[in-house]
């Protein structure tokens, strides 16, 4: 039996956001009915599908604040000092704000410690979900009694492990991230609308919120992803971009720039983080600066203004209803060229930028 060139005879095609269109259909719905709400179970409601990374380039008290009060989630990164984490839960239960924190697999001792401290989420974060170690901590510490989001994962039996394990959030994706070189380095991965579909086929009817983290950077990339089954997504290159990121902020040429790492990128390595695993000599990120976009509420307020006018193209009065009525279409690399502005001086708005 020709064993090795079966798989690839065999290998799937998989897609990302650039490799579909939704199609339009029949609507009636207006902007003001819709309603973008997502819950992370057991009791935690958001306004806004919308979770921050938990990059040290990403998220801070800032972000946490501005992203909380709009409606979303920002989630601390794990390499934060606990003086500082047990700061911000102080002051964001204070105001009223919601806030997630990510730990690592061992650390099932500070995950207790921050959810009676007050944090509306735990996040156990590893690039790769479907390790032992992660399994083990999500079933340590599935009697929390806050939303446990454990990942991350691509494929369906390792979305089934977490969630059998006690999860209640899911992160989707293996190296889509925009400071992300897993795939390069390690040559593993899925794209990422594939892999969105299929968590989300796995965990349907089970309770769990199917978290679409990388690779967004448009409110088209958004709305796809919520339709292929997501019910929330997690930011991390357009946060970085924002005001409020705790990236170091430089000028070059009159030009506000944020430093953006990924987490498996050497400096972050090197100052705590732990996500690609405590040995790796390899990088698996990459760091440098990305160009500011303005507050991050009108960077929100974009991507949430985008998603509900493609609500409105597909009929969809909700996140639930778009992936009942979502209707997909393959195109080809022309098609996607004939897709975008051309032919034309780009006013360089925030929306006209892309």
């Amino acid at each position: 039996m020709p064993k090795f060139s079966d798989k690839l005879k065999n290998a799937e095609i998989a897609l990302s956001f650039e490799d579909v269109l939704l199609l339009p259909g029949p609507s009636d719905v207006r902007p003001e009915e819709m309603d973008v709400s997502a819950r992370i179970p057991p009791d935690l409601e958001l306004k806004i599908p919308i979770l921050s990374s938990p990059m040290d380039t990403v998220t801070g008290k800032r972000v946490v604040e501005v992203l909380g009060s709009l409606g979303g989630l920002g989630i601390l990164p794990r390499n934060l000092p606990e003086s500082e984490v047990f700061s911000i839960l102080k002051s964001a239960r204070e105001e009223g704000i919601p806030v997630g924190v990510a730990v690592g697999p061992s650390d099932t001792e500070l995950a207790k410690k921050l959810a009676e401290e007050g944090a509306s989420a735990v996040v156990i974060d590893s690039a790769h979900g479907h390790s032992r170690a992660v399994v083990n901590a999500t079933a340590q510490l599935s009697s929390l009694g806050v939303p446990l989001i454990s990942g991350n994962v691509v494929t369906a039996e390792a979305a089934k492990a977490l969630a059998e394990a006690g999860a209640t959030g899911i992160r989707v994706g293996v190296g889509p991230g925009h400071a992300c070189t897993t795939r390069e380095v390690a040559g593993v991965g899925c794209p990422q609308l594939t892999a969105i579909a299929q968590v989300a086929d796995a965990l349907e009817g089970k309770g769990v919120l199917v978290i679409a983290d990388g690779g967004i950077e448009k409110p088209s990339d958004m709305i796809k992803a919520l339709a292929a089954g997501a019910g929330a997504v997690m930011l991390g290159y357009l946060i970085a971009q924002s005001y409020e990121s705790p990236g170091e902020r430089i000028e070059v040429n009159g030009k506000c720039y944020k430093r953006y790492r990924g987490m498996g990128s050497r400096g972050a390595l090197s100052s705590g983080s732990q996500r690609y695993g405590e040995f790796k000599k390899v990088p698996e990120g990459e760091e440098g600066f990305v160009e500011c976009r303005g507050p991050l509420s009108e960077i929100i307020e974009y991507l949430i203004g985008g998603l509900k006018q493609g609500m409105g193209y597909v009929g969809a009065r909700s996140i639930e209803d778009l992936q009942e009525k979502a209707r997909f279409v393959r195109i080809t690399p022309f098609a996607s060229r004939e897709g975008g502005p051309r032919g034309m001086l780009r006013d360089g708005s925030w929306g006209g930028s892309r």
